[in-house]
C-alpha cells in the first residue's frame, strides 16, 4: 500500500498492510541527527535570527527540502505542513538586552530557552492594556463571513504547494490549522482564566469570533489539495483540564463541531493535537475529530484503555511516550511499542508516533528504534510472539 493509502485507512478504521507513523512537531535536532545537515526547519532561535537577518528564502527552502527528506529517510506516511513567511515579510528584530533576553516594541520581555532553544516570552507588558468590548467583537463577528477567505496563490503557501506537488501521489499531507481554545481575556494570564468565570459573556463572544473565522479558512485550506487538517489548541494539562468540561461543552465544543462539519464538506479530514488529561470530554472528542493525537501517558491519557472506550468513534495516534524518547532508551521504546501495538492497533484505527512530538533532545536511537518497531512489529494482522 502507499503511505497515504494506509493513512486513510487508519483513518476509516480498517487494517492496512502495516501501522502508519506520522508526527505533528519534529525539531532541527532531528533533521540534523538523521539526515546529517544543519537544517533551519524549527530551529528555535536559529530560525528566528535568521528571518530578522532577511533570510526568508533559506528558510523556506531549508522547510522544502528538510521536511520531506525526513519524511522520506524514516518512511514515514504524513507529511505535516503549515503556511510560511511571504516573501515581503521582514519582521523587525526585538532590542537585545543581554545574551539570552530581548524586548519586542511593545514592551514585551522575552528570553532564549537553556533547554529547546527558543525565544520564550517571559514577562509581558500590562501597561495601556484594553479590554474587548461587547460591541467591540460583535462588530468584528458581524464582518466575517465579507472578509477575504485567503488567497493560496500568495508566497505564504509555498511549502504547501511544494509538498502537495512532490508528495501527494503517495503520502497523506497534513495542514497545520488554527484551534480554538478555551477563549478568555485579561493583561494577566491569571486574568484570563479567571474571565472564563467572571465574564463568561465576554468569552462565548470571543469563541464565536474564533470559531466562524475558522469555519471561513476551510475553503481556502481546501483549495490548497491537502488531505486533512489539524488544528491544535489545548485543552488540558498533565493533571486536568483547563478549564472546567462545562464550560468546554458550552462555549467551545460547538465551533469544534461546526469546523469538523465544514472541513468534512469540503472532504477534508480533521486530526486533532490536544495534550494534557481529556478523559473529562473524551466522548465529544472522539464524536467529533477523525483522529485524536498527543495522547498524554504521563496526563493519564492511557491508549489502551482509550481503545474500547472511544477507538471504535475516532483513530487514536500516539502510543510512544514522548518522554521515553529523550530520556529513555531502545528497551523503553519497544515496551511502549509492544503495549500501543497489541491494545490499540487491532481492528485499525491507530497511527503509530509519539504521545507529543519529536522535540529538542529526542535521541536518534530511539527514533531509528520506533521506525525498526513499525517495520518488524507493525505488519498487519497484528502479532505479538513478534515483539522481540
Amino acid at each position: 500500500m502507499l503511505p497515504r493509502e494506509r493513512v486513510f485507512a487508519a483513518l476509516e478504521h480498517r487494517e492496512a498492510d502495516r501501522l502508519p507513523w506520522g508526527e505533528h512537531s519534529i525539531d532541527f535536532n532531528v533533521y540534523e541527527d538523521i539526515l546529517g545537515r544543519e537544517t533551519f526547519v524549527q530551529g528555535k532561535m536559529r530560525e528566528t535570527q535568521a528571518l530578522w537577518d532577511g533570510r526568508r528564502d533559506e528558510v523556506v527552502e531549508s522547510y522544502k527540502r528538510d521536511r520531506l527528506d525526513l519524511v522520506r529517510e524514516l518512511e514515514m506516511d504524513i507529511l505535516f505542513v503549515g503556511r510560511v513567511p511571504s516573501k515581503d515579510h521582514q519582521p523587525t528584530p526585538y532590542e537585545k538586552l543581554d545574551e539570552e533576553t530581548y524586548r519586542d516594541s511593545g514592551g514585551n520581555l522575552y528570553r532564549v530557552s537553556t533547554g529547546t532553544h527558543a525565544l520564550m516570552p517571559y514577562k509581558r507588558n500590562t501597561e495601556g492594556y484594553k479590554p474587548p468590548t461587547l460591541a467591540g467583537l460583535q462588530e468584528q463577528i458581524d464582518k466575517v463571513d465579507d472578509a477575504p477567505i485567503g488567497d493560496v496563490s500568495d508566497s505564504s503557501w509555498e511549502l504547501v504547494h511544494h509538498a502537495v506537488a512532490e508528495m501527494k501521489d503517495t503520502h497523506f499531507i497534513m495542514l497545520m490549522a488554527g484551534d480554538l481554545s478555551f477563549p478568555g481575556f485579561g493583561a494577566t494570564e491569571e486574568d484570563r482564566w479567571m474571565s472564563l468565570l467572571t465574564d463568561p459573556e465576554m468569552c462565548r463572544k470571543q469563541a464565536e469570533l474564533q470559531g466562524r473565522r475558522m469555519i471561513r479558512d476551510v475553503k481556502v485550506m481546501a483549495q490548497a489539495g491537502v488531505d486533512g487538517i489539524m488544528p491544535c489548541g489545548d485543552l488540558g494539562s498533565s493533571t486536568g483540564l483547563l478549564a472546567s468540561p462545562e464550560i468546554y461543552r458550552e462555549m467551545v465544543y460547538p465551533w469544534h463541531k461546526a469546523h469538523v462539519e465544514e472541513a468534512h464538506r469540503h472532504g477534508l479530514k480533521v486530526l486533532k493535537h490536544c495534550c494534557g488529561h481529556t478523559w473529562p470530554i473524551i466522548h465529544q472528542l472522539a464524536e467529533v475529530y477523525d483522529a485524536y493525537e498527543a495522547i498524554q501517558e504521563t496526563a493519564g491519557m492511557d491508549i489502551g484503555k482509550l481503545k474500547p472506550v472511544v477507538g471504535h468513534k475516532t483513530c487514536l495516534w500516539g502510543g510512544i511516550w514522548h518522554e521515553h524518547i529523550i530520556d529513555g532508551t531502545p528497551e523503553t521504546i519497544r515496551e511502549d511499542a509492544r503495549y500501543a501495538f497489541e491494545k490499540a492497533a487491532p481492528g485499525g484505527g491507530y497511527i503509530m508516533g509519539s504521545t507529543h512530538s519529536l522535540a529538542v533532545g529526542a535521541k536518534p536511537e530511539n527514533i531509528l528504534e520506533m521506525k525498526r518497531c513499525r517495520d518488524e512489529w507493525g505488519t498487519y494482522p497484528i502479532d505479538p510472539t513478534k515483539f522481540v
